[in-house]
């Protein structure tokens, strides 16, 4: 019976050591290095210098110094180890549950580093070691390109280009097979780009060259290889360029275009902590940043179908609010929508002017400050624009006067002879227009239509007979 319950116990502690541990605990040999302190620092989607500290330790009087967590929240990623000085450091794998040393010549970075008990690292060394090498010869055929004297060299040297090239990707991919599933495999599936398939490629009927087969393959099959589930992959200096790239010259800046593909690229990551956090805030901030007509549309989406939908759990009630109340006061008037009613005080006269009962084809609502610098630049730009081209084809303009100075108003509308304008301005603060168009800087231009519909919106001059234009345009073709 003894025997028996000590064969289970022991069954028992084998079962206990094969879990996976929480957290890392890593090693830092350094004999130069001795008290003084040393950083575990990380990637976090983007490349250098964007790096965030994750640990802290000083090394003793041998110059070894210890990094331990059991932080059952840790990922794992590129991870570096940043020295005192702040400014030398070399890289490492460090994943959940590692425990390794890790020795290093400072003279001799990046080569001189040696690993114990981490056949990964190793693995990554030998890789750092072959990029060098890499490197070196690829600079020896940028010097034959240079010194090429006729084009069969030019083409030889590309053609040593392109073999390197494949077997890079060639050494990768051997990796990704051999070690499935490794932090460092990972990593190099997320570096894999689309090939596009050599040849002519035709459309439907087999006989005309499809022109946009190149583009639609190579934005089809662009995150084949990247595991948008893998938080790992959030702590390299991948992920930030890949979005970019994406989001910004594969995918059309239209607003249903840009909401499509990022909910595309939020399920793919949907289930995981880190990826999931990063994604849904690269494109909120590229919505909300972008100079790009109607991607506040992309924002206010977001907002409603992501964050008011209790999807982004590390952010505080309070947090959360502030990004509701924002797409409260952008939804109103994105494009596309009918603009809100505004009925303020004609300048000049004693009468109320309401925006929707401007009878025009198309009408220019502008709010401007007359203490405004950037304005009294822009309303004399405007008008130039509308009695050149604008007034002939039905538009008119409705401007506000968002300060309640009487005397200034009337002093700015002389000046620039702006009285073929529908003036108006709001002394009692009775109107509620800095709400419902998100007034928040001066100039803000909009462009409506007939039906008083947002076509367009922080318009400036140099843009708004281009949109007109446009519309013109759509509506022609429309009509035939």
């Amino acid at each position: 019976m003894i025997r028996l319950v000590m064969t289970a116990l022991l069954f028992m502690c084998l079962a206990v050591s094969s879990v996976a541990r929480d957290g890392y605990k890593v090693t830092v040999k350094i004999p130069t290095q001795k008290d003084s302190m040393v950083y575990l620092v990380h990637y976090y989607g983007k490349p250098l210098p964007t790096i965030y500290k994750k640990d802290s330790a000083r090394f003793d009087k041998k110059g070894v110094a210890v990094f331990q967590s059991t932080d059952p929240e840790f990922v794992g990623g590129i991870y570096m180890i940043l020295l005192g000085d702040h400014r030398t450091y070399f890289e490492i794998l460090l994943d959940k549950g590692d425990d390794f040393a890790v020795s290093a010549d400072v003279k001799a970075l990046p080569d001189g580093v040696t690993f114990t008990n981490s056949p990964e690292n190793d693995r990554f060394k030998a890789y750092v070691g072959y990029l060098k090498g890499y490197g070196d010869r690829q600079q020896t055929l940028q010097k034959e390109l240079a010194n090429a004297r006729n084009a069969n060299d030019t083409a030889a040297v590309r053609a040593k280009s392109a073999a390197m090239s494949k077997e890079l990707t060639n050494y990768r991919k051997e990796h990704t097979a051999k070690y499935p599933g490794t932090l460092l495999a990972s990593i190099f599936s997320s570096l894999e780009m689309p090939k596009v398939p050599e040849g002519v490629h035709y459309l439907a009927d087999g006989v005309t060259p499809d022109s946009t087969y190149a583009y639609r393959y190579y934005k089809a099959h662009y995150w084949d290889n990247f595991n948008l589930q893998d938080d790992r992959l959030i702590h390299t200096p991948v992920f930030d360029n890949r979005l970019d790239e994406y989001m910004n010259k594969l995918v059309l800046p239209w607003p249903d275009s840009v909401i499509k593909e990022g909910k595309m690229l939020l399920d793919k990551a949907r289930g995981s902590k880190e990826m999931f956090k990063y994604t849904l805030w690269w494109l909120t901030r590229m919505a909300d940043n972008s100079k790009v007509m109607g991607m506040d549309e992309v924002f206010v989406y977001l907002v409603e179908n992501y964050y008011m939908k209790g999807d982004a759990t590390w952010l505080t009630n309070e947090e959360i609010a502030k990004y509701s109340d924002r797409a409260m006061k952008i939804a109103p008037n994105v494009i596309g929508n009918l603009a809100p009613e505004i009925k303020l005080p004609h300048f000049g006269e004693k009468k109320d002017e309401s925006l929707h009962g401007v009878k025009a084809k198309y009408t220019i609502l502008v709010f401007y400050a007359p203490s405004c610098g950037h304005c009294r630049e822009e309303m004399p730009a405007i008008d130039s624009v509308y009695k050149a081209v604008l007034k002939k084809k039905g538009v008119k303009v409705f401007a506000v006067s968002t300060e309640a100075d009487p005397t200034a108003a009337k002093d700015f509308i002389t000046k620039y002879k702006l009285d073929d304008w529908i003036n108006t301005w709001d002394p009692e603060h009775s109107g509620d227009w800095r709400g419902k168009y998100d007034v928040y800087s001066t100039p803000s231009i909009y462009l409506l239509d007939e039906k008083k519909i947002i076509k367009g919106k922080r318009l400036d001059h140099s843009n708004i007979a281009t949109l007109v234009e446009m519309l013109e345009t759509q509506t022609n073709t429309k009509k035939g």
